[in-house]
Parts: C-alpha cells; sequence; structure tokens
C-alpha cells in the first residue's frame, strides 16, 4: 500500500499544483536567448479531439518565454490516418520549423516507429515534440527515454503503473480489477501488459475486454454491457487507460458505472476534470503542455538536437477525487487520503 509518506516521496502533496515551478527559470533564460529572434517560428500542431490544456499550456511557454511563434493547429477529429492528408496539405506551404504531436496515434503517424524501414514517408527532416504519449518506448517511439537517436523527443504523461495500482488500493482495496481499452493503440495494450504483471504479482485477478473493432477503428459498440459484465464478475474498480479512443467515449461508461456501483480510477486528468471518474493520479494537462514546450524551444531557440534532449515526465503528480462522484457511489477515501488530494466538490 501507498501511505502518505510514499505518495509525498512521489511529489504529491498540498504543493503538487505548483509542479510548474522549475518552467519559470526555464521560460527567463529562454527570454534571453530569443532577444535577438528576427522571424516567428513557424508551429504546426496536430491535435486529437481539439484543443485541450495541453496545448494551452504549450502556447503559454512560448508566450512567456518571449519566443515568437505562429502556431498552425489541425486537428485529426480522433482519427490518425487523416494525419497523412494533413502534412500533404501543410507542409509545402506553411513550412513548420517543428511539429507538435498530442498522443501516441498522432506521433506515430508523423514520425513513425524508431526502426522504420529507410526511405519510409515519415517526416525524417522535420523537429517533432509529442505530448500526451504514455509509453514511447514499448511503442517505439524512441529506443530509451535518455535520447530517441532521432528528430523526436517529448512529454509523457502518465503516472507509472504500479504507482497508479498501489494509489487505487490505498483509496480502496481490490481483489479483482477491470479495464477497457483500444486493441489497436499501442500505449493502451502496454499498460494492460503491466497491470497484469502487477496483479500476478500481488495475487489479484485482472479483467481486460478489448474494444469492439470496425476494421484497424475501435468503436463504442457494446462498451456499457462490458461495464456491467465487469460489475457482475466482481470487478472492484475499473481502470480508465491513457487510450485516445476511451476519453471520446467515456460520457457512455461513466453513467454505467455508477449506476452498477463500480469505483473508477482514471489515468488522465480528463477523466476527472471533464467526466465522471472518481479518483485518479495524474499529471496535470497544462503542465504536460509546458513541459513538451520547454523542449521545443530548447531545438528552435537553443538550437539543440531533439535526439540530444530526454524525454521526460513531470516531476510531481496530482490526486484528484471527485468528491460528487464518491457521494454517489457512498466510496469515500481515507480521511488520512483528503490531506494531500485536490477534491472536486
Amino acid at each position: 500500500m501507498i501511505d502518505r509518506r510514499s505518495l509525498l516521496s512521489l511529489g504529491l502533496g498540498a504543493g503538487a499544483a505548483g509542479a510548474l515551478g522549475g518552467f519559470s527559470g526555464a521560460a527567463a533564460q529562454t527570454a534571453a536567448a530569443a532577444a535577438g529572434q528576427d522571424a516567428p517560428f513557424r508551429i504546426l500542431m496536430l491535435t486529437f479531439r481539439g484543443e485541450t490544456d495541453v496545448e494551452r499550456g504549450f502556447r503559454y511557454f512560448f508566450e512567456a518565454a518571449g519566443v515568437k511563434a505562429d502556431f498552425l493547429s489541425r486537428d485529426v477529429e480522433r482519427d490518425a490516418s487523416r494525419v497523412k492528408g494533413i502534412l500533404a496539405e501543410t507542409l509545402p506551404t506553411f513550412k513548420p520549423d517543428l511539429i507538435y504531436t498530442y498522443g501516441t496515434p498522432n506521433t506515430l503517424a508523423v514520425a513513425g516507429p524508431y526502426d522504420a524501414a529507410d526511405g519510409s514517408s515519415f517526416v525524417h527532416d522535420i523537429p517533432v515534440v509529442f505530448a500526451l504519449v504514455a509509453a514511447p518506448v514499448p511503442t517505439k517511439i524512441a529506443p530509451s527515454v535518455a535520447s530517441s537517436g532521432r528528430n523526436v523527443t517529448g512529454a509523457v504523461h502518465v503516472v507509472p503503473t504500479d504507482v497508479q495500482m498501489r494509489a487505487m488500493q490505498t483509496y480502496k482495496p481490490f481483489s479483482k480489477v477491470g479495464v477497457i481499452y483500444s486493441p489497436n493503440e499501442s500505449n493502451s495494450v502496454v499498460i494492460v501488459n503491466e497491470m497484469k504483471a502487477f496483479c500476478d504479482s500481488t495475487g489479484a485477478e485482472l479483467f481486460a475486454q478489448p474494444l469492439n473493432m470496425a476494421g484497424n477503428r475501435p468503436t463504442g459498440d457494446g462498451v456499457e454491457q462490458f461495464v456491467r459484465d465487469m460489475r457482475n464478475k466482481g470487478a472492484d474498480w475499473l481502470y480508465l487507460p491513457p487510450d485516445t479512443f476511451l476519453a471520446t467515449i467515456f460520457n457512455r461508461i461513466a453513467p454505467v458505472a455508477i449506476d452498477v456501483g463500480l469505483p473508477t480510477f482514471g489515468s488522465t486528468e480528463f477523466f476527472l476534470r471533464e467526466g465522471d471518474g472518481l479518483v485518479g493520479l495524474v499529471s496535470r494537462y497544462y503542465s504536460v503542455g509546458q513541459l513538451a514546450a520547454s523542449k521545443a524551444v530548447q531545438i528552435l531557440v537553443e538550437k539543440r538536437a531533439p535526439k540530444d534532449i530526454p524525454i521526460e515526465t513531470l516531476k510531481r503528480f496530482a490526486l484528484i477525487i471527485n468528491m460528487k462522484v464518491a457521494k454517489r457511489l457512498s466510496v469515500y477515501p481515507p480521511i488520512v487520503m483528503l490531506n494531500y488530494a485536490e477534491v472536486i466538490a
């Protein structure tokens, strides 16, 4: 179990909301380096489900650092297969100095895996900075977080899976846990495997339910019944992985989970702030955007190669509890947890 001291050692606590303290110094250094900038940098932003706090944090870092930039935003409307068409349209005319990508599907569609065959049609000559990627090494975005070895770097947003599972146990012990995921999203598959390893090591049982597929794309068909089935099997929790498609249908999952009395644990801030998830141990989206932007300005202003900039996660995480959902489920956190959690009333 994670006790308060353990959580604080991970960077949680009353000051977790101030996790961006280190960015102010970086922004000041960048402002000095950018003082002689002539023309704005051109940044193509490829979003997955429209504008989020990640993009707002990314842009704000540039503003705070005094780095001039023109942003061209294009949304794939939850379909990464649109990326190729967007690049064919924008690269010749906009001529970006850097490409920002949201999520694993978009990042792989732009940069491809690091071991892609020579001569592949992926972008090799423009720096790529990603955010909201859960597992860059297992998904082959990079061979190591120390270096991608190529034109890619970025910010990881997910708290280690075993840490999340222990936080879940601290809130409410479990012997059975369920997870619903998109089988075509490699980062989700990686996390499900990590969950299985954790459950195997603790004697817990994992119910892993892949979403139905239409060709190579997931659908929400039958997702409500998946939730009911997990509860009927005795699941104590439903875990919500950092799955880009799952987030788009969470408004169909949360009401059923509440109706059948199944607590949900979110891996991202979205499930708590924009949905009716119960609790989550997360990296704040705005902060992740700023972390990604700090890497972008190192590339653009300091002229560092992306391969020389490590892929990182934030140093501090936030435990968020949606008390409205807790009341509806009558599943309340331990009193001590309220000393360091952020509560949504």
